[in-house]
Parts: C-alpha cells; sequence; structure tokens
C-alpha cells in the first residue's frame, strides 16, 4: 500500500526530474543545434563536454557538483549570497544533479533532428529574407520538435532514476533530497522496508518503460516524416 511516506518520495521525485528537465531543454536544444549545425573552434571540445556525464561514475559528477556548487563551492556561494538560491543539500542541488546527467540523452535525439533537416529548406527561408533566428524559429525548430520531446521524454526517465550524483552532492534527506532511488536505498536498509522499496521499484520501471516507449515512437515518427520529405 502507499502510505504518505512513498507519496511523498513520488511527488518529490516528479518535480525533481520535472525542473531538471525544463531547465536541461533549452539548453540542449541550442547545445544542439550548434553541433548539428554550426562548425567553429573547439566544437570537439564542446561535444565532449557533453557526453562527459555518460562515461563519468555518477559519483565523480556529484563531487565536481560539490565542489563548485556546494555551500562552499565558488559558484554555490555566489548563488547563496547575490541569488539567495541554496543548491547543496536541497533539492533544487538534486534537480541540478539530474539535469546535468541526463543532458547527453536530452541532446542526442536533438542533435539528430537538427541534423536530418534538408539544408534546402534552410535556404529557401534565407532566399525568402528570414534571418538565421528567424530560420531557426520558423524552419529548424518546428521540424526539430518530435527529436526534442524524444530527448526530454528519455531525459526525465533518466532524471527520475538518477542516484549516484544526487546522494554524493545533496545526500539523503527525507523530504528534502530523498528521490525514488535513494528511497530504495534507505527502505532496503530498514528491517521492514522491502516491501516498500518493491513498490517504488516498480513504479520506477513503468514510468522507465513509458517514457522509453514514448521516446522510441517519437523518433520513428520523426525518422518516417524525414523520410517522407526527401
Amino acid at each position: 500500500m502507499i502510505d504518505d511516506q512513498l507519496i511523498t518520495i513520488i511527488l518529490l521525485s516528479l518535480k525533481v526530474a520535472g525542473v531538471a528537465i525544463l531547465f536541461a531543454t533549452p539548453i540542449a536544444i541550442l547545445v544542439s543545434y550548434a553541433l548539428a549545425r554550426w562548425q567553429f573552434f573547439g566544437h570537439w571540445l564542446l561535444n565532449a563536454i557533453v557526453y562527459i556525464p555518460l562515461v563519468l561514475p555518477p559519483v565523480v559528477t556529484g563531487f565536481i557538483l560539490l565542489e563548485f556548487f556546494g555551500p562552499k563551492g565558488v559558484i554555490g556561494a555566489f548563488f547563496s549570497s547575490y541569488l539567495g538560491l541554496e543548491l547543496g543539500f536541497r533539492w533544487t542541488g538534486a534537480a541540478l544533479a539530474a539535469a546535468i546527467v541526463a543532458f547527453p540523452l536530452i541532446v542526442r535525439p536533438i542533435k539528430l533532428a537538427f541534423e536530418n533537416i534538408e539544408q534546402s529548406l534552410i535556404d529557401d527561408a534565407s532566399i525568402l529574407g528570414a534571418g538565421p533566428l528567424v530560420g531557426f524559429a520558423t524552419v529548424s525548430l518546428p521540424l526539430a520538435i518530435p527529436g526534442i520531446v524524444a530527448g526530454a521524454v528519455l531525459g526525465f526517465a533518466k532524471a527520475l532514476g538518477e542516484f549516484g550524483a544526487t546522494i554524493t552532492f545533496v545526500s539523503n534527506i527525507p523530504g528534502e533530497t530523498r528521490t525514488i532511488s535513494l528511497g530504495v536505498y534507505s527502505l532496503m536498509q530498514s528491517p521492514d522496508g522491502e516491501h516498500k522499496a518493491l513498490i517504488l521499484v516498480l513504479i520506477t520501471v513503468g514510468l522507465s518503460v513509458m517514457a522509453i516507449i514514448a521516446s522510441e515512437w517519437m523518433s520513428r515518427r520523426f525518422t518516417t516524416r524525414a523520410r517522407a520529405g526527401k
């Protein structure tokens, strides 16, 4: 049975994952477009930075976040003093950790979507008088929407299950940073928590499966539309 403790964990997880995606997706769109359509000095470096969270151990990512965005970190201290935004050991920090870990998975389908846009469509918009910004907003962005949705959904699933970076950066505080994955970990440590942990596991699996199915559906739809337009 789902009690108040589990409801709190589930709602907090949804909030953290939702804020993470709302924060990461606009940045992912701009980065994806730059990687897909522009050639510039440092292109390879930006590409490497984007995908680093995929290969770094999550605990290392969390440690880096703690050093820079924690209460004593340079960026964290600045945010706290001048913006009143606390990240270390707060749910906002959990959202930041989830966003960074999920970022490469958001970028990949969006970048693919931009790469598959016919250059002739962008050239036609330019001939008709559309500048780079207008062309992006009226041509590239609408055509990339399926990829954007697919990336956001896949990133949400990843953010929902993030563990290592979160527990290292913001600890495991009930009601504040204890998301589903941390909740499962905590419940497994208690003698009578296995049943509740199983409920959280089933909920996580269900949400993840739905997200993957939705992401695959959007990717297939994009591919079909791209082929039909050729």
